[in-house]
């Protein structure tokens, strides 16, 4: 029996009841946490040498062919809280054979891992298999929902009119790898990582790095912030006066306080420490004694000059670096001055950022 779930038959039942090899192939203990008693459903991870990840239960189709091949491995499938969590072993590759497309529309059919359990879903079965669930033919086809006690291993898209007369699928460009990976309790989970985290302290790969969840949000445990803002249309400015940027969007940003549209001038310190504030200016034709400034926490006597550019004939540009040290909440603002008004300045002569360098 290729598909072996553990802890899903005894060893009297008719059904022929768990061998010594179903649990030592199958995955035991405390996996990934997804609720008080339950447990977060995915494929072990697991490679044969190479770099994939999530080697185990790989879908992979056969050239000009309708069938395709399901690799070893082990999964945890998490059915209701009270039924609990079935671990699953695969321990040799299985063929399965995807129906002729039809006639005139494409198709999308979903590969699962599945456990019927007579005791809980009340059906006549009690195994573990792996099935492909055949969806609706249509101009625009829809993947078919997962059912219950399962984990979908792969999405394939079958063309109207394919057969293995006519050519098969298209492998290349028809599968959809929809596996998702799950860890001990404790473990760094890999393979299209969780949406939102299961505790405080839970880490994961997030594909550029180790990320540790917070409560509400996967943040770098190598500890960052910085956001970076620009501006969108044009702007003017009034002779002789200060006038903070108005920012629109954020273009990198660790933490959603360092820049708000409700209060588009600010760039705001999420925790205490030194930070450097940059901050670039364009100068158009008819600028004079044009200066920028940061200024913190809007306190006009607080307020750091940055760079001078005595007139401008068009295209002339400044920029400056400055380090501060800011405590949580406060914030800095981009001020320029020119001694002449100007009106249609391009929004992209104004750029700014702030980076935490660390504690004070």
């Amino acid at each position: 029996m290729p598909v072996r779930p553990a802890w899903l038959t005894n060893r009297g039942d008719a059904a022929g009841g768990q061998t010594r090899t179903d649990t030592r192939l199958a995955p035991l203990g405390t996996l990934t946490p997804a609720g008080r008693l339950t447990s977060l459903s995915g494929v072990i991870p697991g490679s044969t040498g190479g770099t994939t990840v999530l080697a185990g239960l790989a879908v992979t189709g056969t050239t000009g062919a309708m069938t395709a091949s399901v690799a070893p491995g082990r999964a945890l499938i998490q059915s209701t809280e009270a039924a609990g969590a079935y671990p699953v072993s695969l321990d040799t590759a299985l063929t399965i054979t995807f129906g002729d497309g039809n006639a005139s529309n494409p198709r999308f059919d979903l590969v699962v891992l599945r456990i019927y359990d007579a005791a809980v879903d009340g059906g006549a079965e009690t195994k573990g298999a792996i099935e492909i669930i055949q969806g609706a033919a249509a101009p625009s086809p829809t993947v078919p929902t997962v059912p219950a006690a399962a984990i979908p291993l792969a999405q394939v898209r079958v063309p109207a009119g394919a057969s293995a007369g006519t050519g098969g699928i298209d492998w290349g460009t028809a599968l959809t790898d929809r596996r998702t990976g799950t860890v001990a309790v404790g473990g760094i989970l890999v393979g299209a990582p969780l949406a939102a985290g299961a505790y405080p302290g839970q880490f994961r790969d997030g594909g550029r790095g180790i990320e540790r969840w917070n409560g509400s949000s996967w943040m770098p445990t190598e500890e960052r912030h910085y956001c970076s803002v620009t501006k969108t249309g044009t702007y003017a400015l009034s002779a002789n006066t200060y006038t903070a940027i108005q920012w629109s969007q954020a273009t990198a940003r660790t933490d959603t306080v360092m820049w708000s549209a409700a209060q588009p001038s600010r760039l705001v310190a999420p925790v205490a420490g030194q930070y450097i504030f940059y901050a670039q200016q364009t100068w158009p034709s008819g600028a004079t004694l044009a200066r920028t400034r940061a200024r913190v926490n809007g306190d006009e006597n607080n307020s750091i000059q940055m760079s001078y550019q005595p007139s401008s004939s068009g295209g002339q540009g400044t920029a400056d670096g400055l380090p501060l040290v800011l405590a949580a909440g406060d914030y800095v603002e981009m001020t320029i001055f020119s001694g002449a008004a100007l009106t249609g300045i391009p929004s992209t002569y104004s750029r700014a950022s702030l980076v935490w360098q660390g504690p004070a």
